[in-house]
């Protein structure tokens, strides 16, 4: 890599089940460098694995970075399209002496594994055809291709993350690069698309670091430019244990549908594993200023739901009010069944948001609370607003509705009427305003009342309080 070339970073999932939290983090660490630097991000998807790659875990790839915010250039790569070009590779080693073909059968390997257990060796391929020509008895039969790798020595993996890591070539075995069937492994695979994608960061979870070291033997060979590595730690739960679907949700989608912003899953993931002093509200551009790898811890990070909650109350609230209602309006599309905002809904919605934005960590709870201004007609009560509405506060209801009839239908208006008709009945203004609120909204505890009689209209209102009043 040239000093001045423009970094180039790639994201490459395979498609074997949804985007994780792990995997969603290592995506939004490549973006943030190349949009740092000015380089580029590339997504590739390593669908090698026929038998369990799917069309629908690709699906919820693509839009679970897309959820995310993580604009990719250039068009996705799907690696099982490009067999041809890594097989060739792989012939390219085998003309060169630096690959050879290992005609040992299923059950030979299998001997050989088990004498070496028995004699309490490490379980590898112990290289008996790397020096041996086949001859007449190996004519027709199965064969895979192996790289005849360094045996002395060590591999070095620069990481910009855990510094070097040494690996003792001879623990290192002459790893397979096409299989009997000539199909290409994924270790060769993701060598040849990274090289003929110009990758210059390899930038993965910790799980990867014992294939880069295999990795780097075959870029040796083919004296290919080394990129820069960098392996993230894993992420844990609570318990500091591997995070796993005991702690809760592990897909991306999954916390969209539980209510989490873009942008809040954008800061908390950065925050899971890197840090910038003690600096916890890290919005987009600021995270893309400042990332680099030196600020990448080399610990596993721990989920914290709480933190989460509260971060996502942090950006509700800084999220414009115009951008929220669409933001709901997506959430509420998403559930089964669909729900589909009226333009007068829209408009009620956008008008109350700065109170019922107050009241919200998570669009879960923002739809919770904005529920009874999208939807018309006589509401369900909760378990709190039918205990408030008893047979006195229903009478007292009753009592109430021809002076608010008699009101302009302001807020200002309505709630004047209130005081005056409670200071009349000699009683406080939340005695008056609790079984009004109960019957308008279903619950307890709303944004302000009468802001919200006035937003709902005269109609509406009247509708839902006369079903109360005794």
């Amino acid at each position: 890599m040239t000093e001045n070339k423009k970094p180039v970073l790639r994201f490459a999932p395979s498609p074997t089940g949804m985007l994780h939290i792990g995997g969603a983090r290592t995506a939004l660490f490549n973006w943030l460098y190349a949009r740092h630097t000015g380089g580029r991000f590339l997504l590739r998807i390593e669908d090698t694995d026929r038998e369990r790659s799917t069309p629908e875990a690709v699906a919820a790839i693509l839009n679970g970075m897309e959820w995310m915010g993580l604009n990719w250039d250039g068009q996705t790569v799907y690696q099982f399209a490009r067999a041809d070009r890594h097989r060739a590779v792989a012939e390219q080693l085998l003309a060169q002496g630096k690959a050879y073909r290992c005609y040992a059968t299923p059950a030979e390997l299998t001997e050989m594994r088990e004498a070496q257990k028995k004699a309490g060796k490490p379980m590898r391929y112990d290289g008996r055809w790397r020096d041996c020509a086949p001859g007449p008895a190996q004519a027709g039969q199965p064969y895979v291709v192996r790289l005849k790798a360094r045996q002395d020595g060590e591999t070095i993996v620069h990481d910009v993350v855990l510094g070097d890591v040494r690996f003792a070539n001879d623990q290192l075995d002459d790893m397979v690069l096409l299989r009997s069937d000539g199909n290409p492994t994924y270790m060769l695979a993701v060598v040849v698309d990274d090289y003929d994608m110009g990758i210059t960061h390899v930038i993965r979870g910790a799980d990867h670091l014992n294939n880069a070291a295999r990795q780097l033997q075959i870029i040796e060979q083919m004296g290919w430019p080394v990129p820069v590595y960098g392996h993230l730690p894993l992420i844990n739960g609570p318990d500091g244990q591997k995070l796993s679907k005991r702690h809760g949700a592990l897909a991306v989608e999954a916390y969209r549908d539980m209510g989490y912003l873009p942008e809040t899953m954008r800061n908390y993931l950065l925050r899971l594993g890197w840090s910038h002093g003690d600096d916890e509200i890290i919005p987009t551009a600021q995270a893309i200023a400042w990332f680099n790898f030196e600020a990448i811890g080399k610990s596993p990070a721990r989920m914290d739901y709480k933190k989460l909650d509260n971060l996502n109350g942090h950006y509700i609230r800084e999220t414009p009010d115009e951008t929220l209602v669409a933001e709901l309006a997506a959430f509420l599309e998403r559930k089964v069944p669909p729900q589909i905002l009226s333009a007068p809904a829209r408009i009620r919605l956008t008008a109350a948001m700065p109170a019922l934005k107050e009241r919200a960590k998570t669009l879960v709870q923002l739809d919770q609370g904005a529920e009874f201004l999208y939807t018309d007609g006589v509401r369900d009560l909760d378990p709190a607003a039918a205990k408030l509405l008893t047979p006195e506060a229903r009478a007292l209801l009753a009592r109430t509705l021809p002076v608010l009839e008699a009101s302009d239908w302001s807020a200002a208006g309505l709630e004047q009427a209130a005081r005056d008709f409670a200071q009349g009945a000699g009683l406080k203004l939340g005695d008056v305003a609790q079984p009004l609120r109960a019957a308008v909204t279903g619950k307890s505890n709303s944004p302000p009342l009468f802001a919200m009689l006035s937003l709902l209209g005269r109609e509406e209102s009247l509708v839902r309080l006369r079903a109360y009043a005794a």
